[in-house]
Protein backbone atom coordinates (compact mmCIF):
# COMPACT_ATOMS: atom_id res chain seq x y z
CA UNK A 1 0.00 0.00 0.00
CA UNK A 2 2.98 2.27 0.29
CA UNK A 3 4.70 1.33 -2.42
CA UNK A 4 1.41 2.66 -4.27
CA UNK A 5 0.55 5.62 -2.89
CA UNK A 6 4.83 6.91 -3.74
CA UNK A 7 4.06 5.86 -6.90
CA UNK A 8 0.85 7.77 -7.16
CA UNK A 9 2.71 10.71 -5.95
CA UNK A 10 5.40 10.47 -8.41
CA UNK A 11 3.26 9.95 -11.10
CA UNK A 12 1.60 13.48 -9.85
CA UNK A 13 4.97 15.39 -9.93
CA UNK A 14 5.92 14.15 -13.04
CA UNK A 15 2.66 15.79 -14.36
CA UNK A 16 2.97 19.10 -12.75
CA UNK A 17 6.33 19.34 -13.87
CA UNK A 18 4.77 18.41 -17.84
CA UNK A 19 2.67 20.48 -17.12
CA UNK A 20 4.81 23.44 -16.04
CA UNK A 21 6.83 22.94 -18.60
CA UNK A 22 4.38 23.56 -21.50
CA UNK A 23 3.56 26.41 -20.39
CA UNK A 24 6.53 27.94 -20.29
CA UNK A 25 6.74 26.99 -24.15
CA UNK A 26 3.62 28.53 -24.54
CA UNK A 27 4.59 31.99 -22.54
CA UNK A 28 7.98 31.73 -24.63
CA UNK A 29 6.37 31.45 -27.96
CA UNK A 30 3.51 34.61 -26.78
CA UNK A 31 6.86 36.40 -26.04
CA UNK A 32 8.43 35.36 -29.50
CA UNK A 33 5.46 36.51 -31.16
CA UNK A 34 4.63 39.61 -29.68
CA UNK A 35 8.99 40.76 -30.11
CA UNK A 36 8.06 39.61 -33.90
CA UNK A 37 4.78 41.84 -34.42
CA UNK A 38 7.07 44.62 -32.77
CA UNK A 39 9.61 43.84 -35.82
CA UNK A 40 6.86 43.93 -38.43
CA UNK A 41 5.07 47.47 -36.67
CA UNK A 42 9.09 49.00 -36.75
CA UNK A 43 9.89 47.96 -40.31
CA UNK A 44 6.38 49.22 -41.51
CA UNK A 45 6.96 52.49 -39.40
CA UNK A 46 10.34 52.75 -41.14
CA UNK A 47 9.23 52.30 -44.52
CA UNK A 48 6.29 54.88 -43.71
CA UNK A 49 8.63 57.39 -42.38
CA UNK A 50 11.24 56.79 -45.29
CA UNK A 51 8.53 57.30 -47.97
CA UNK A 52 7.14 60.69 -45.66
CA UNK A 53 10.68 61.50 -45.51
CA UNK A 54 11.43 61.31 -49.49
CA UNK A 55 8.35 63.23 -50.27
CA UNK A 56 8.97 66.11 -47.67
CA UNK A 57 12.53 66.44 -49.20
CA UNK A 58 11.02 66.10 -52.70
CA UNK A 59 8.57 69.19 -51.43
CA UNK A 60 11.53 70.85 -50.09
CA UNK A 61 13.70 70.44 -53.25
CA UNK A 62 10.73 71.97 -55.47
CA UNK A 63 9.79 75.02 -53.22
CA UNK A 64 14.02 75.24 -52.91
CA UNK A 65 13.90 75.86 -56.60
CA UNK A 66 11.17 77.97 -57.07
CA UNK A 67 12.49 80.19 -54.16
CA UNK A 68 15.64 80.16 -55.94
CA UNK A 69 14.17 81.15 -59.14
CA UNK A 70 12.54 83.98 -57.79
CA UNK A 71 15.80 85.45 -56.11
CA UNK A 72 17.82 85.07 -59.57
CA UNK A 73 14.47 87.17 -61.30
CA UNK A 74 14.47 89.73 -58.45
CA UNK A 75 18.30 90.36 -58.19
CA UNK A 76 18.33 90.65 -62.28
CA UNK A 77 15.78 93.44 -62.08
CA UNK A 78 17.13 95.00 -58.89
CA UNK A 79 20.49 94.72 -60.60
CA UNK A 80 19.55 96.11 -63.88
CA UNK A 81 16.93 98.98 -62.05
CA UNK A 82 20.09 99.82 -59.96
CA UNK A 83 22.85 99.90 -62.94
CA UNK A 84 20.04 102.81 -65.00
CA UNK A 85 19.66 104.59 -61.88
CA UNK A 86 23.32 104.96 -61.76
CA UNK A 87 24.40 105.54 -65.08
CA UNK A 88 21.07 106.98 -67.11
CA UNK A 89 22.01 110.60 -65.68
CA UNK A 90 23.61 112.99 -68.37
CA UNK A 91 21.28 115.19 -68.05
CA UNK A 92 20.56 115.67 -64.23
CA UNK A 93 17.62 114.08 -64.34
CA UNK A 94 18.38 110.58 -62.75
CA UNK A 95 16.70 108.00 -64.70
CA UNK A 96 14.90 110.46 -66.96
CA UNK A 97 16.19 110.14 -70.48
CA UNK A 98 17.22 113.90 -72.00
CA UNK A 99 14.34 115.14 -74.45
CA UNK A 100 14.71 114.59 -77.86
CA UNK A 101 16.49 116.77 -79.61
CA UNK A 102 17.43 115.64 -83.00
CA UNK A 103 18.49 112.27 -83.18
CA UNK A 104 16.65 108.94 -83.44
CA UNK A 105 17.93 107.68 -80.33
CA UNK A 106 20.70 108.28 -77.73
CA UNK A 107 23.69 106.15 -76.25
CA UNK A 108 22.84 104.77 -72.66
CA UNK A 109 25.56 104.03 -70.25
CA UNK A 110 28.78 104.36 -72.32
CA UNK A 111 27.13 101.94 -74.95
CA UNK A 112 27.59 99.33 -72.40
CA UNK A 113 24.69 96.77 -72.16
CA UNK A 114 22.88 95.81 -68.71
CA UNK A 115 23.52 92.36 -68.91
CA UNK A 116 24.61 89.92 -66.16
CA UNK A 117 27.64 87.72 -66.44
CA UNK A 118 25.24 84.74 -65.91
CA UNK A 119 23.38 85.49 -69.11
CA UNK A 120 25.68 84.67 -71.55
CA UNK A 121 25.81 81.83 -73.24
CA UNK A 122 25.52 80.69 -77.01
CA UNK A 123 22.03 78.48 -76.55
CA UNK A 124 19.82 80.32 -78.56
CA UNK A 125 16.18 81.60 -77.05
CA UNK A 126 13.60 83.77 -77.14
CA UNK A 127 11.14 84.73 -74.63
CA UNK A 128 8.29 87.39 -74.46
CA UNK A 129 6.86 88.57 -71.24
CA UNK A 130 2.98 88.94 -70.78
CA UNK A 131 0.86 91.58 -71.35
CA UNK A 132 0.14 93.86 -68.17
CA UNK A 133 -3.83 95.15 -67.30
CA UNK A 134 -3.48 97.76 -69.79
CA UNK A 135 -2.80 95.53 -72.49
CA UNK A 136 0.95 96.82 -73.38
CA UNK A 137 3.67 95.12 -73.84
CA UNK A 138 7.21 94.02 -71.69
CA UNK A 139 10.21 93.10 -72.07
CA UNK A 140 11.21 90.89 -74.84
CA UNK A 141 14.64 88.79 -74.53
CA UNK A 142 16.31 86.64 -77.28
CA UNK A 143 19.77 85.01 -77.96
CA UNK A 144 20.07 85.47 -81.50
CA UNK A 145 21.09 83.08 -83.92
CA UNK A 146 20.69 81.15 -86.78
CA UNK A 147 18.55 78.40 -84.90
CA UNK A 148 15.37 81.34 -84.51
CA UNK A 149 15.69 83.44 -87.42
CA UNK A 150 13.01 82.64 -90.07
CA UNK A 151 13.45 80.25 -92.84
CA UNK A 152 9.76 80.85 -94.37
CA UNK A 153 7.71 83.81 -95.99
CA UNK A 154 6.78 85.99 -93.60
CA UNK A 155 3.77 86.58 -92.46
CA UNK A 156 0.86 89.26 -92.19
CA UNK A 157 0.63 91.20 -88.74
CA UNK A 158 -2.43 93.31 -89.54
CA UNK A 159 -4.46 91.65 -87.24
CA UNK A 160 -2.54 93.13 -84.35
CA UNK A 161 -4.06 96.51 -82.49
CA UNK A 162 -1.15 97.03 -79.62
CA UNK A 163 -2.15 99.55 -77.27
CA UNK A 164 -2.52 102.88 -78.10
CA UNK A 165 -2.96 102.04 -81.96
CA UNK A 166 -4.59 104.20 -85.03
CA UNK A 167 -4.49 104.24 -88.63
CA UNK A 168 -3.37 107.52 -89.43
CA UNK A 169 -1.55 109.38 -92.42
CA UNK A 170 0.30 112.33 -93.30
CA UNK A 171 1.63 113.58 -95.92
CA UNK A 172 5.30 114.97 -94.28
CA UNK A 173 5.72 111.10 -92.83
CA UNK A 174 7.75 108.71 -94.88
CA UNK A 175 5.22 106.20 -96.51
CA UNK A 176 2.45 108.63 -94.92
CA UNK A 177 1.80 106.04 -92.25
CA UNK A 178 2.50 107.50 -88.41
CA UNK A 179 2.30 104.81 -86.97
CA UNK A 180 3.84 100.54 -87.86
CA UNK A 181 3.04 97.83 -85.67
CA UNK A 182 7.23 97.79 -84.65
CA UNK A 183 8.68 94.37 -83.66
CA UNK A 184 10.67 94.48 -80.47
CA UNK A 185 12.46 91.32 -81.24
CA UNK A 186 12.88 92.27 -84.67
CA UNK A 187 11.25 89.43 -87.71
CA UNK A 188 14.48 88.86 -89.04
CA UNK A 189 15.69 88.16 -85.88
CA UNK A 190 12.91 85.81 -84.37
CA UNK A 191 10.64 85.10 -87.42
CA UNK A 192 7.74 86.42 -84.96
CA UNK A 193 4.54 87.41 -86.84
CA UNK A 194 1.57 88.46 -85.10
CA UNK A 195 3.25 87.87 -81.70
CA UNK A 196 0.63 90.78 -79.12
CA UNK A 197 3.40 90.32 -76.74
CA UNK A 198 6.39 91.65 -79.08
CA UNK A 199 4.47 94.13 -80.94
CA UNK A 200 3.89 97.89 -80.09
CA UNK A 201 2.38 101.24 -81.86
CA UNK A 202 5.88 102.66 -82.88
CA UNK A 203 6.25 106.01 -85.22
CA UNK A 204 7.49 105.10 -88.96
CA UNK A 205 10.68 107.18 -87.69
CA UNK A 206 11.80 105.18 -84.69
CA UNK A 207 11.29 101.73 -86.11
CA UNK A 208 13.17 102.75 -89.68
CA UNK A 209 15.67 105.56 -88.49
CA UNK A 210 16.02 103.84 -84.80
CA UNK A 211 15.47 100.34 -84.36
CA UNK A 212 16.24 98.85 -87.79
CA UNK A 213 19.54 99.74 -88.32
CA UNK A 214 20.41 98.11 -84.94
CA UNK A 215 18.61 95.16 -86.25
CA UNK A 216 19.91 94.91 -89.44
CA UNK A 217 23.63 95.29 -87.91
CA UNK A 218 22.45 92.11 -85.92
CA UNK A 219 21.63 89.94 -88.48
CA UNK A 220 24.36 90.63 -90.74
CA UNK A 221 26.44 89.91 -87.66
CA UNK A 222 25.03 86.51 -87.06
CA UNK A 223 24.60 85.49 -90.74
CA UNK A 224 27.77 86.22 -91.59
CA UNK A 225 29.41 84.40 -88.56
CA UNK A 226 26.88 82.12 -87.39
CA UNK A 227 27.81 82.97 -83.70
CA UNK A 228 25.14 84.23 -81.26
CA UNK A 229 23.79 87.83 -79.62
CA UNK A 230 22.08 88.73 -76.47
CA UNK A 231 19.57 90.93 -77.06
CA UNK A 232 16.93 92.56 -75.07
CA UNK A 233 14.39 95.45 -75.83
CA UNK A 234 12.50 97.35 -73.30
CA UNK A 235 9.84 99.35 -74.39
CA UNK A 236 9.60 102.35 -71.81
CA UNK A 237 6.25 103.98 -71.03
CA UNK A 238 5.83 106.85 -68.65
CA UNK A 239 2.48 106.01 -66.26
CA UNK A 240 -0.25 104.42 -68.11
CA UNK A 241 0.90 106.28 -71.29
CA UNK A 242 -0.48 103.46 -74.08
CA UNK A 243 2.08 104.26 -76.85
CA UNK A 244 5.71 103.79 -75.61
CA UNK A 245 8.02 106.99 -74.95
CA UNK A 246 10.61 104.55 -76.43
CA UNK A 247 12.23 101.45 -76.30
CA UNK A 248 15.66 100.18 -74.73
CA UNK A 249 17.88 98.54 -76.63
CA UNK A 250 20.75 95.96 -75.78
CA UNK A 251 22.78 93.79 -77.83
CA UNK A 252 26.42 91.76 -76.95
CA UNK A 253 27.68 89.52 -79.41
CA UNK A 254 28.74 85.98 -77.51
CA UNK A 255 31.13 83.85 -79.16
CA UNK A 256 33.39 87.11 -79.17
CA UNK A 257 32.94 88.89 -75.91
CA UNK A 258 31.41 91.74 -77.32
CA UNK A 259 34.11 92.59 -80.14
CA UNK A 260 31.31 92.16 -83.11
CA UNK A 261 28.22 94.02 -81.49
CA UNK A 262 28.21 95.98 -78.43
CA UNK A 263 25.69 98.44 -77.66
CA UNK A 264 23.25 100.25 -75.57
CA UNK A 265 20.63 102.91 -76.77
CA UNK A 266 17.32 103.95 -76.31
CA UNK A 267 15.60 104.80 -79.22
CA UNK A 268 12.80 108.13 -79.37
CA UNK A 269 9.14 107.23 -80.41
CA UNK A 270 8.44 110.14 -81.84
CA UNK A 271 7.87 111.64 -85.46
CA UNK A 272 9.29 114.16 -86.64
CA UNK A 273 6.66 117.01 -87.38
CA UNK A 274 3.90 115.46 -85.50
CA UNK A 275 2.55 116.13 -81.85
CA UNK A 276 1.60 112.91 -80.44
CA UNK A 277 -0.75 112.47 -76.91
CA UNK A 278 1.32 108.96 -75.74
CA UNK A 279 -1.58 108.73 -73.41
CA UNK A 280 -3.93 107.69 -76.42
CA UNK A 281 -2.42 107.98 -79.78
CA UNK A 282 -3.87 110.89 -81.00
CA UNK A 283 -1.50 112.43 -82.96
CA UNK A 284 -1.56 115.94 -85.09
CA UNK A 285 0.78 118.49 -86.76
CA UNK A 286 3.04 120.18 -84.62
CA UNK A 287 6.62 119.67 -83.01
CA UNK A 288 7.54 116.72 -82.03
CA UNK A 289 7.74 116.46 -77.77
CA UNK A 290 8.98 113.09 -76.16
CA UNK A 291 7.02 111.19 -73.95
CA UNK A 292 9.10 111.24 -70.11
CA UNK A 293 11.02 107.84 -70.04
CA UNK A 294 12.44 106.61 -66.82
CA UNK A 295 13.86 103.66 -67.82
CA UNK A 296 14.66 102.58 -64.36
CA UNK A 297 11.36 101.84 -63.59
CA UNK A 298 10.44 100.58 -66.62
CA UNK A 299 12.61 97.55 -66.67
CA UNK A 300 11.38 96.79 -62.71
CA UNK A 301 8.09 97.05 -63.96
CA UNK A 302 9.32 94.47 -66.66
CA UNK A 303 9.38 91.55 -64.16
CA UNK A 304 12.12 89.40 -64.19
CA UNK A 305 15.32 90.92 -66.66
CA UNK A 306 14.71 90.06 -70.38
CA UNK A 307 17.62 90.47 -72.60
CA UNK A 308 16.69 90.95 -76.16
CA UNK A 309 19.84 91.22 -78.67
CA UNK A 310 19.30 93.66 -81.23
CA UNK A 311 21.27 94.92 -84.28
CA UNK A 312 23.74 97.63 -83.88
CA UNK A 313 24.32 100.52 -85.42
CA UNK A 314 28.12 101.27 -87.51
CA UNK A 315 30.23 98.53 -87.94
CA UNK A 316 31.88 99.39 -84.40
CA UNK A 317 29.39 100.29 -82.02
CA UNK A 318 29.25 104.01 -81.69
CA UNK A 319 30.63 105.43 -78.08
CA UNK A 320 28.99 108.86 -78.56
CA UNK A 321 25.61 110.31 -79.87
CA UNK A 322 25.53 111.33 -83.08
CA UNK A 323 27.62 114.57 -83.45
CA UNK A 324 24.70 115.93 -86.87
CA UNK A 325 21.13 114.81 -85.98
CA UNK A 326 19.58 113.21 -89.03
CA UNK A 327 17.44 115.34 -91.26
CA UNK A 328 14.08 115.57 -90.31
CA UNK A 329 10.69 115.90 -92.16
CA UNK A 330 9.27 119.46 -92.52
CA UNK A 331 7.27 120.22 -89.00
CA UNK A 332 4.18 121.13 -91.15
CA UNK A 333 2.60 118.91 -92.88
CA UNK A 334 3.06 120.03 -96.85
CA UNK A 335 -0.49 121.90 -98.30
CA UNK A 336 0.43 119.22 -101.52
CA UNK A 337 1.16 115.24 -101.35
CA UNK A 338 4.39 113.86 -101.66
CA UNK A 339 5.29 113.37 -105.45
CA UNK A 340 4.87 109.86 -105.59
CA UNK A 341 5.84 107.52 -108.26
CA UNK A 342 4.25 107.02 -111.99
CA UNK A 343 1.12 105.91 -112.07
CA UNK A 344 1.82 103.42 -114.66
CA UNK A 345 4.03 100.27 -113.06
CA UNK A 346 6.85 98.70 -114.62
CA UNK A 347 6.38 94.93 -115.19
CA UNK A 348 8.73 94.12 -112.72
CA UNK A 349 9.54 96.07 -109.22
CA UNK A 350 11.95 98.51 -109.33
CA UNK A 351 15.51 97.30 -107.87
CA UNK A 352 17.19 100.88 -106.84
CA UNK A 353 20.56 99.79 -105.57
CA UNK A 354 19.99 97.68 -102.40
CA UNK A 355 16.67 98.11 -102.17
CA UNK A 356 13.85 96.96 -104.18
CA UNK A 357 10.57 99.41 -105.13
CA UNK A 358 6.86 97.99 -104.39
CA UNK A 359 3.59 99.05 -104.53
CA UNK A 360 1.08 100.08 -101.74
CA UNK A 361 -2.30 100.44 -102.31
CA UNK A 362 -4.28 103.39 -100.16
CA UNK A 363 -5.63 100.54 -97.83
CA UNK A 364 -4.70 97.25 -98.62
CA UNK A 365 -2.26 94.90 -96.28
CA UNK A 366 -0.02 93.73 -99.08
CA UNK A 367 2.30 95.03 -101.33
CA UNK A 368 2.57 94.53 -104.56
CA UNK A 369 5.11 94.72 -108.05
CA UNK A 370 2.45 96.74 -110.17
CA UNK A 371 0.00 99.25 -109.58
CA UNK A 372 -3.30 97.95 -110.50
CA UNK A 373 -3.23 94.38 -109.24
CA UNK A 374 -6.52 93.31 -108.23
CA UNK A 375 -8.70 96.07 -107.56
CA UNK A 376 -6.11 98.36 -106.79
CA UNK A 377 -7.10 102.31 -108.05
CA UNK A 378 -3.28 103.18 -109.44
CA UNK A 379 -4.01 106.74 -108.91
CA UNK A 380 -3.92 106.41 -105.53
CA UNK A 381 -1.13 103.45 -105.42
CA UNK A 382 2.41 104.98 -104.18
CA UNK A 383 5.98 103.47 -103.91
CA UNK A 384 8.08 102.44 -100.96
CA UNK A 385 10.95 99.94 -100.26
CA UNK A 386 9.85 96.44 -100.05
CA UNK A 387 11.92 96.95 -96.72
CA UNK A 388 9.79 99.68 -95.52
CA UNK A 389 6.82 97.97 -96.83
CA UNK A 390 8.01 95.14 -94.30
CA UNK A 391 8.52 97.38 -91.63
CA UNK A 392 4.76 98.81 -92.18
CA UNK A 393 3.66 95.08 -91.30
CA UNK A 394 2.82 94.41 -94.89
CA UNK A 395 2.94 90.99 -96.42
CA UNK A 396 4.00 89.97 -100.12
CA UNK A 397 1.07 89.50 -102.54
CA UNK A 398 0.72 86.08 -103.92
CA UNK A 399 -0.95 87.26 -106.43
CA UNK A 400 1.24 89.39 -108.97
CA UNK A 401 4.54 88.35 -107.50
Amino acid sequence: MKIRRQSIITVLILSVMLLLGGCGDAVNDKANLSDNDANVTTEQTTKVDATESAKDSKDSMLVDAEHSKQIEEDTNVAYIEQALIASVNSDGAGNNIPAYSGSPYIIVNNNVPFFDATQYNSQAFETYSELDTLGRCGVAFANVGKEIMPTGERGSIGSVKPTGWHTVKYDNVDGKYLYNRCHLIGYQLSGENANKQNLITGTRYMNVDGMLPFENMVADYVKETNNHVLYRVTPVFDGNNLVAGGVLMEAQSIEDDGSGVKFCVYCYNIQPGISIDYATGDSEVGDPVSAQADIGAAVADAGASANVPQTEAPTAAPTQPPTQPQTEAPTVAPTQPQTEAPTVAPTQPQDTGNSTLVWLSETGEKYHSINNCGRMNPDKAYQVTQEQAEAMGKGRCSKCW
